[in-house]
């Protein structure tokens, strides 16, 4: 796979700070799919300490609709908060892996927006995969995220919605892992919640999880 590790939307700014990222990947011994952001926002946005951490970020309830016909699922309403541990059980038990694009990066403006975000390095999606021999799909949930997958897997970049397949991309029992680019869950992507649902339920379909 290819092994640039400098990804960003805007030139540079190497007076910002690099950040590591702050939790390890979350990889479930049956994993069938891994989902990869960007990387999570600073964490004065965070409602809880895992992937889309942001209470106004609506992966989790996106995938309470998926699963459960229910949004707020997940939702913590009178602590405002997503209710960690449940979706860490849950994701244990179906399967679902996370991680991010970028382990290192910089804020060239302080915030975790794509346009503003400068991969210092990325992912190592090779060590990622071998943890995961069940693996079908890997997913991302941002436009530069879709592009830096596309230039570890040497693919191209799919439409939102859509999906396509590496050369030599394949789990240990020798299928091949797709990869899916799914619309991202951030409120300020212009898609009805109901409609991102959709897509998100044909990726979960297409890797057994959903009938």
């Amino acid at each position: 796979m290819n092994t640039n590790t400098a990804f960003s939307a805007t030139e540079p700014a190497a007076h910002q700070p690099v950040e590591t990222h702050p939790w390890p990947p979350f990889i479930p011994e049956n994993a069938r799919v891994l989902f990869l952001g960007t990387f999570p926002p600073a964490p004065s946005r965070w409602c809880m300490p895992f992937y889309y951490p942001n209470r106004i970020n609506d992966f989790w309830r996106i995938t309470g609709l998926a699963f459960f016909e229910d949004g707020e699922h997940f939702y913590d309403a009178v602590n405002r908060t997503f209710r960690m541990s449940e979706i860490t059980d849950f994701c244990t038990e179906r399967g679902i892996a996370f991680c991010d694009t970028g382990k290192k990066v910089r804020r060239l403006r302080g915030n975790a927006a794509d346009a503003f975000l400068e991969i210092v390095e990325t992912v190592d999606l090779d060590a990622l995969l071998a943890l995961m021999p069940n693996c079908r799909a890997v997913a991302t949930t941002g436009t530069l995220a879709a592009k830096v997958l596309a230039d570890l897997t040497d693919s191209k970049v799919p439409k939102v919605g859509e999906h396509t397949e590496a050369p030599g991309l394949v789990n240990a029992h020798g299928h091949p892992i797709a990869i899916w680019r799914l619309p991202s869950t951030s409120r300020a992507y212009p898609l009805p919640i109901e409609k991102k649902t959709e897509q998100y339920v044909k990726l979960y379909r297409s890797v057994g999880l959903l009938s």
